[in-house]
């Protein structure tokens, strides 16, 4: 089994180490940080990791300022980092010391605390790096992309394998992880809610719905939304608004992050199954947004609905620019008039679908029909 694929994200970080005295990598669990982090440490000549989920090397930073100045003329790589909270004021010292960049790159994969406490100490010492699973740029086989998920294990390994992979890696996740957080909340519960928010998945999030059949209430299913959305595995992409009189919906969509974790929460292991599945569209919404998201980070994406039905999947700014993204499952995609309508409302600079399809072609006025790899691979946005 193959054991790297470069990552898109590889020299962002190395740029970043020679402009930031830190540079964190957040991301879910198995998501390839610490292989990526290792890869970028092992071209160096002078480095340390340490793993804290390895007790020798937790046992190290016992005394944890003298650790550090011992090893101060190397990049300290600490991995697993919200196992040790305390250590962030200490952090701050020492770079500050120093004043030189590229001193540390800390891994964690829960962002919510790991953030607030970095950012808390940090602040203009540090720079964040979202870290995802495998995107389109970065593999082949894109179908196997789409059914298996980029989880680097899952994905590599043979359909059998991947989907018995992902029943391992849902099983520790809700059994370890989420305890190891701090968060008592049983097991059976949490999966049964990551399973029913895979039913809706790329749909506007109800929390009463959800509620109602779960048999708890509004604020611990916000609660259970805010654990997953923390520990990266599900994202809420947030409503577009503008100064329109037009009613627009203005509830996030919930998304689970990557599609082989949907597809194995509903118990598809095959993509014949997911071709005549009622998810196919939504599953493959959620594949084509995780990878833009990752490949174009500097935009803001939200999405369009207004109480007439029109909409558009996904909208993309950054500064004066938006681009509005249709995204069709179907090798013969077809977007409905209110597409349109919507296009008249965000009056984007750009208009794409995104499709299986083999080439790129132009439809109805300026908007155009690309596939997943030629999206990402160009200038186009």
């Amino acid at each position: 089994m193959q054991t790297y694929i470069p990552r898109i994200k590889e020299p962002v970080i190395e740029a970043h180490l020679k402009a930031f005295p830190a540079v964190a990598l957040l991301g879910a669990r198995q998501v390839g940080k610490s292989t990526l982090a290792k890869r970028i440490i092992n071209k160096r000549n002078n480095t340390v990791y340490l793993d804290l989920e390895d007790p020798r090397d937790f046992a190290r930073l016992q005394e944890p300022m003298a650790f550090l100045e011992a090893n101060r003329s190397a990049l300290i790589c600490i991995d697993e980092v919200q196992r040790y909270p305390d250590i962030f004021p200490l952090l701050r010292s020492y770079l500050d010391r120093n004043n030189q960049p590229g001193q540390l790159l800390i891994l964690g994969s829960a962002s919510r605390d790991l953030i607030r406490q970095s950012s808390e100490t940090l602040a203009g010492r540090i720079s964040f790096i979202e870290i995802g699973p495998f995107i389109a740029e970065e593999v082949e086989d894109l179908k196997k992309l789409w059914l298996q998920g980029g989880y680097p294990d899952s994905y590599l390994l043979s359909r059998e394998l991947s989907f018995d992979w992902r029943l391992n890696y849902i099983r520790t996740f809700l059994e370890r992880d989420i305890p190891q957080l701090g968060i008592n909340i049983p097991a059976e519960t949490l999966r049964r809610f990551w399973t029913m928010l895979a039913h809706v998945n790329g749909s506007v999030l109800n929390m009463s719905t959800l509620a109602s059949s779960m048999g708890i209430s509004v604020p611990t299913i916000k609660n259970y939304i805010d654990i997953l959305e923390g520990t990266f595995v599900i994202r809420r992409l947030k409503p577009f608004f503008s100064n329109t009189k037009k009613r627009l919906i203005k509830t996030p969509k919930i998304y689970i992050r990557d599609s082989g974790l949907i597809h194995f929460l509903l118990g598809i292991e095959s993509y014949n199954n997911l071709l005549g599945h009622p998810c196919l569209g939504n599953s493959y919404e959620t594949f084509v947004i995780s990878s833009l998201l990752e490949t174009f980070p500097r935009y803001t994406p939200s999405f369009y609905r207004s109480s007439s039905g029109a909409e558009v999947d996904l909208i993309l700014e950054k500064g004066n620019k938006r681009i509005a993204i249709e995204i069709k499952a179907s090798p013969a995609p077809k977007v409905t008039k209110g597409f349109y309508e919507a296009l008249k409302v965000i009056e984007p600079e750009r208009v794409f679908i995104v499709a299986p399809v083999n080439e790129p072609y132009p439809i109805k006025g300026s908007v155009w029909v690309h596939n997943l790899k030629t999206i990402v691979a160009g200038d186009i946005l």
